[in-house]
This record gives structure tokens, C-alpha cells and sequence, in this order.
């Protein structure tokens, strides 16, 4: 019975992490707790999905044009999960493109305010995504959607997991400090089941071709700032989230 209360709150607290919906709880927020919520990561992803999925059917109904619908479904992606990923991503432009050391980029990184590269990568990485949605058959996205939501989420972890934390405290150290083999392999196994539930061979195909990338990508940002943090984190996602679009174009062509 332990277990399962203890998986019933990560889940819930991943869902309450992850997007803007309220979870209400006078749960102790410690090592315990915040390892479970790794687990439950690509879970909270398959509920953002099954959302965006449920949207995109939804406004398909009344026939509207494909272009407006994929412009409210990225929107309606920034709104649930409240722009946590979107921030990362300009905070670390900002800091990697200053050309400063790495204490100067971990500085710039954590100003609140945002920056020309930063504001400059949100059109960029929102611009690409509306081009990739409306690229792919429209038949394939409400599955696609899913899976870049899933996958994306999935490697938050394997990134936690894999890398460093480079801030000596920081809301994310947390997770960093609560990571083990036994949750990595667990939210391992789980995704797979997933990504073969949501498109098969070719979502497995997908979730094999992402991990070096993700994991270079990881390797580099170790090198230039010692570790991961929130806002790297966040900027992998949203590359991650490009890039699982990017491959199901490919293969829905296939």
C-alpha cells in the first residue's frame, strides 16, 4: 500500500511540476518523494500529450484551417506547461552566446531579465515547431504530438541521470541529489513500452537515434559550465522536442 501511495503522489507532483495545473498537497518534498516524480516524468509527458492529442481532434472536427489549429496547439503547449521549458531555453542562450567564462555564464543565466540571443531563440525554436507540425500528415500528428511531449520528458531525466548538477544549490539540485540506477531504469523501461504503444517499431527507432545526440549535447554543456542545470534542462527539451518532430516527418514518409 506504501508503494502505491508513494506513487500516486510522484505522479502527481511530476503533473504538478511539469504543467500549471494545480496539485494541492502537504506532501514532504524530499529525496524519497522527488526520485519517484523522475519516474512518473514520461507519464506527466503522455498527459500533456493526450491533451494536445484531444485538442488537435477536437478543433479538426469543425474543420478550421490546419495552420491556426497547429498555431493554438503550440500555444496551448506553452500554456499547460506554463513556459518552464521555453525559459530555460532563452536563459541559456543568453549565457552561452555572452562569450564569458563559466561563472559569468552561470550568472547571466540565472538574471531574470532576458536578452536579445534569448528572446531570439523563443521565434526561432516557436517558429520551427509550427513549420514541423505543418509539414507532417494530418493524420500523423496527434501521434507525434504525443511522442515528442513523452520522449522530451523521458530525457530530462536521462540527462539528470548521466551529468552533473553545476550550481551548488539551485531548485533542480534536488533531483540531481535523488537520482539513481533503479529510477533511470525504471523510467527507461517505461518510456520504451510507450514510445512502442504510440508508433510502434519507428517509436522505438526514434528513442534509440535521440540518446547520443541528447547525450553530446549533454557532454557539451558539461564542458562549458561543469554540469546540467534548470535552464540547460529546459533548452535540451525544447531541442528535443524539435527533433522528435523532425524524425517523425522523416519516418511518416517512410
Amino acid at each position: 500500500m506504501s508503494y502505491l501511495l508513494d506513487a500516486i503522489k510522484g505522479f502527481l507532483l511530476a503533473i504538478g511540476f511539469l504543467t500549471i495545473i494545480p496539485v494541492k498537497s502537504n506532501w514532504r518534498f524530499d529525496n524519497k518523494i522527488s526520485a519517484t516524480m523522475l519516474l512518473f516524468f514520461p507519464v506527466a509527458g503522455l498527459v500533456i500529450g493526450f491533451l494536445l492529442a484531444g485538442t488537435n481532434i477536437f478543433l479538426s472536427f469543425f474543420l478550421l484551417n490546419r495552420f491556426l489549429i497547429n498555431s493554438i496547439l503550440i500555444i496551448l503547449l506553452i500554456v499547460i506547461t506554463g513556459s518552464l521549458h521555453l525559459d530555460g531555453l532563452a536563459d541559456t542562450f543568453d549565457g552561452f552566446l555572452s562569450r564569458k567564462n563559466r561563472a559569468d555564464i552561470l550568472k547571466v543565466m540565472k538574471d531574470s531579465h532576458i536578452g536579445t540571443m534569448g528572446a531570439l531563440s523563443l521565434i526561432c525554436i516557436i517558429l520551427i515547431k509550427l513549420a514541423l507540425l505543418s509539414a507532417l500528415r494530418t493524420d500523423c500528428i496527434s501521434s507525434a504530438l504525443i511522442l515528442m511531449v513523452c520522449l522530451s520528458r523521458y530525457y530530462l531525466v536521462f540527462l539528470i541521470f548521466c551529468f552533473p548538477y553545476a550550481r551548488e544549490e539551485g531548485k533542480a539540485k534536488i533531483f540531481f541529489d535523488s537520482m539513481n540506477r533503479r529510477i533511470f531504469l525504471l523510467a527507461t523501461v517505461v518510456t520504451l513500452f510507450l514510445s512502442y504503444s504510440i508508433l510502434n517499431i519507428k517509436g522505438l527507432i526514434i528513442f534509440a537515434l535521440l540518446m547520443p545526440i541528447i547525450f553530446l549535447f549533454g557532454s557539451f554543456i558539461k564542458n562549458k559550465i561543469g554540469g546540467m542545470t534548470g535552464d540547460t534542462l529546459g533548452a535540451i527539451n525544447e531541442f528535443c522536442e524539435v527533433a522528435i518532430l523532425f524524425m517523425c516527418l522523416i519516418f511518416y514518409k517512410i
